[in-house]
């Protein structure tokens, strides 16, 4: 036993070692073979590892300059002849033209629809704006249809009171200022006469003459306008209609369509969308509440100098002034300009210049105290830009374009910004992660 067991061991141990030898000599036996066939490569000679002819010798040109390598940018030799300042201004400059393709299309589809477009958009700023009253009523244990409805029919009897007070005010101070806008007019003839112009009768009848030439010559186009104002009548009926459905909805089922829309994207981009859009729907719901308050607080300043100077139609003004300052910087002037030009027709030029110099007056504490206080820094946005967006509205959809232009840049403005960041989102308080458990 003693003297088997050495034997054993000992030839494991030489065919072991035989194994190693055998591999370190089919290791360098491979080396020579892949040396000598790279030196048979260099020298033109094919070689058994790779058969078949020689390949030809490369021409060498003195003084030619080397071929230019390609840029990973670039698909092929004639590109790099290209300035690459050059390429890269082409490539902007075919993917603007496809941008401004697809804006161009979308701008002609809004407008073929825009009958549909601009009451969702209306009833998207009204729930914005009422959406706090339902909470309070939802929060108090109502219904949220019935405190939908509550809502809703309270804002709209609002409105209906607000515009009967206005009509019977207009109603009954129509006659005193029929009688006054005489006297303006007389006023101001005699200003034309006495005043620096120094115009003649026979001048003054000859413009207005030509006034009166120009309306009579016009008068097709201003009955073709009363025709198109019954279809226009029409289509705000409708409109209206609209709105009502839609607001409805809108602050009964606003979430549950919001994350029906958001379910339609890709996954990975869900939670950075929802983010974006309840970030941008909180700016929306600041800037309307912002906005009604700064209208109120203009209408307010502005009906006080005219109730103090005793101006005809002072609620009406006042009611007009805060319709117009839902146009951010030029509504609450142009509408006080209306208010002007009634103080100048009742109670001459002295008053109407206190009433321009209290519009103006209101107009600076609005931009420069009330607009950066009460919306602060969510909805702020650069003048030049509410201008731009406001010119652009009137051109695409008139008066309604500028209602919803500087709203609607706000809501952009806040997306792209949600958008662009690189944080993550926090993780909804209704989300579910599920887990799959190792294996």
């Amino acid at each position: 036993m003693g003297l088997i067991l050495p034997e054993v061991r000992l030839s494991r141990f030489e065919r072991m070692r035989g194994r190693l030898r055998r591999a370190y000599e089919s290791g360098r036996e491979a080396a020579r073979t892949r040396r000598a066939a790279a030196d048979t490569g260099d020298a033109g000679v094919a070689s058994p590892a790779a058969p078949g002819p020689p390949a030809a010798p490369e021409a060498v040109v003195v003084g030619a300059a080397s071929p230019a390598a390609l840029h990973s940018s670039t698909v092929s030799r004639d590109d790099t002849e290209v300035p690459h300042a050059l390429r890269i201004a082409a490539a902007w400059c075919w993917r603007l033209i496809v941008i401004g393709i697809v804006t161009w299309a979308l701008l002609r589809i809004v407008g073929t629809i825009s009958i549909v477009i601009i009451p969702l958009t209306v009833a998207l700023l009204l729930s914005a704006l009422l959406a706090p009253a339902v909470g309070w009523l939802l929060r108090a244990r109502l219904p949220r249809s019935l405190a939908t409805a509550v809502v809703l029919v309270g804002g709209l009897a609002a409105v209906v009171g607000t515009l009967t007070l206005v009509v019977n005010e207009f109603i009954k101070g129509v006659p005193e200022l029929s009688q006054k806008s005489s006297e303006g007019v007389r006023q101001i003839q005699d200003w034309f006469k006495t005043g620096p112009l120094h115009l003649s009768d026979s001048q003054l009848n000859r413009y207005i003459d030509e006034a009166q030439n120009w309306i009579n010559g016009n008068t097709e186009r201003f009955t073709s306008g009363a025709i198109s104002t019954a279809a226009t009548l029409a289509e705000v009926l409708t409109g209206t209609v609209l709105v009502l459905f839609a607001t409805f909805f809108f602050l009964r089922d606003g979430n549950n369509i919001w994350r029906f829309l958001v379910r339609l994207l890709p996954v990975a981009a869900r939670w950075k969308v929802d983010d974006a859009g309840r970030a941008s729907w909180a700016t929306l719901g600041a800037y309307v509440r912002a906005t009604v308050l700064v209208a109120f607080i203009d209408a307010v300043g502005i009906g006080i100098f005219l109730v103090l100077f005793d101006i005809p139609f002072a609620f009406p003004l006042a009611a007009l002034v805060f319709l117009g300052a839902f146009i951010p910087i030029v509504g609450a002037f142009l509408s006080g300009v209306v208010a002007v030009l009634v103080a100048l027709v009742d109670s001459g030029p002295v008053t109407a210049l206190i009433i321009l110099g209290a519009v103006i007056g209101v107009q600076q504490v609005e931009g420069h105290v009330l607009q950066p206080l009460i919306m602060g820094r969510a909805v702020a946005i650069h003048p030049l830009a509410v201008i731009i967006g406001i010119a652009a509205g009137v051109v695409l959809a008139g008066i309604a374009g500028a209602l919803v232009a500087v709203p609607l840049i706000a809501v952009l403005n806040t997306a792209v910004r949600r958008l662009a960041a690189r944080t993550v989102p926090d993780t909804p308080p209704d989300a579910v992660v599920v887990a799959s458990q190792a294996p």
